[in-house]
């Protein structure tokens, strides 16, 4: 793990600081840049975004998809928990605890949007951070590649109906022509070029092409974080006179992160799967890609909207608590080999 990546956290809440003193420091510079808009579509922010994204795609290889039947049972349960459970357990969640638990301590005006936000997050499964967490947890590393290679090629189709579907049953109005260009300019486009780009690369040699991922990598984690800190110059009067929606929203993340972790691993127990497929399986159920969910809840919401919080809060958390998925299911591995054993003679 990069050093940006060990502490991502401290990252993001060293850009909410900066970004909560540049917005009162110089409100109409951030003005400014909320006005360079083109379709709904913020310029600046939209580069960052390509930034963001692209470097993550890029180490996506579409090729690893022949491997997804040496592993079936652990590819189901990635995709049963990907899109079958993951999303619609984050609206439940939001549902409970946004509309009605913790409704007397959020803004009243903000609930659909924080609403909103959380579902994009869960439905935008991890693309790059996963080889992280796969890594830590001596994960298969061709299962890691095959099983984010088969989500992004799902994401691509699914990822818009199912939004809309559940803003749809969260009584949220559904933008679709905001919603479709933004699968188009965060997901469809980026897809294209980090493959192209990755092609390009590789003819020039594995040791270009990682050089040059590396590189790539770190230009990603910049955009990032400069994107974190225009969103909290725009936030930050909420963000000042509430501060506790930050933690209020943490909480349902926390939960649906343990609980769709934890269903992976035990269905993958029960199937006889082996813990190096188990691993990257619950760990990928568990994380979001966020930097896409970020994009589409600035496209559809806006800078200043609880949605953005929404995801940046779940950027905030990532780090932390998928380390601690990691440690609990390397300490569990006793545990889960013996019963794996036993599970795959019973098959």
């Amino acid at each position: 793990m990069s050093f940006f990546e060990r502490y991502l956290t401290a990252w993001v809440l060293l850009c909410i600081v900066v970004g909560l003193v540049l917005g009162e420091l110089a409100p109409q510079v951030f003005q400014t840049i909320g006005r360079m808009e083109v379709a709904r579509v913020n310029l600046p922010i939209g580069l960052l975004i390509w930034l963001m994204i692209i470097p993550m795609l890029l180490k996506v290889d579409f090729g690893a998809l022949g491997q997804v039947r040496r592993h079936w049972r652990g590819i189901g349960v990635t995709l049963f928990v990907n899109w079958a459970v993951k999303p619609f357990s984050m609206a439940l969640l939001a549902w409970l605890f946004i509309r009605h638990l913790f409704a007397g301590w959020l803004p009243a005006d903000q609930l659909d949007s924080y609403v909103a936000g959380l579902i994009l997050l869960a439905a935008a499964p991890c693309t790059a951070m996963v080889f992280v967490w796969s890594r830590l947890t001596g994960g298969d590393p061709m299962f890691t590649l095959s099983q984010v290679a088969l989500n992004d090629a799902i994401m691509v189709i699914a990822f818009a109906p199912i939004v809309g579907l559940l803003l749809g049953l969260s009584a949220i109005a559904v933008p679709w022509d905001t919603l479709l260009a933004s699968v188009a300019l965060y997901i469809v486009i980026p897809v294209l070029l980090a493959q192209t780009a990755r092609r390009a690369l590789l003819l020039r040699g594995e040791a270009a092409f990682h050089h040059a991922a590396i590189r790539l990598g770190r230009m990603s984690t910049a955009a990032l974080l400069l994107t974190l800190v225009l969103l909290f110059a725009f936030q930050g009067p909420a963000i000042v006179q509430q501060p506790l929606v930050i933690a209020l929203l943490a909480i349902p993340i926390l939960i649906q992160v343990l609980f769709n972790s934890g269903l992976a691993y035990w269905l993958n127990r029960r199937l006889g799967e082996k813990h190096s497929i188990a691993c990257p399986s619950a760990l990928i159920g568990a994380s979001n890609f966020f930097e896409l969910a970020v994009a589409a809840a600035i496209s559809l919401f806006g800078f200043q909207s609880g949605a953005a919080l929404a995801t940046v809060v779940g950027v905030l958390i990532e780090v932390p608590l998928m380390l601690l998925v990691v440690r609990i299911v390397n300490r569990s591995r006793g545990w889960y080999e013996s019963s794996a054993r036993v599970q795959a003679n019973a098959l």
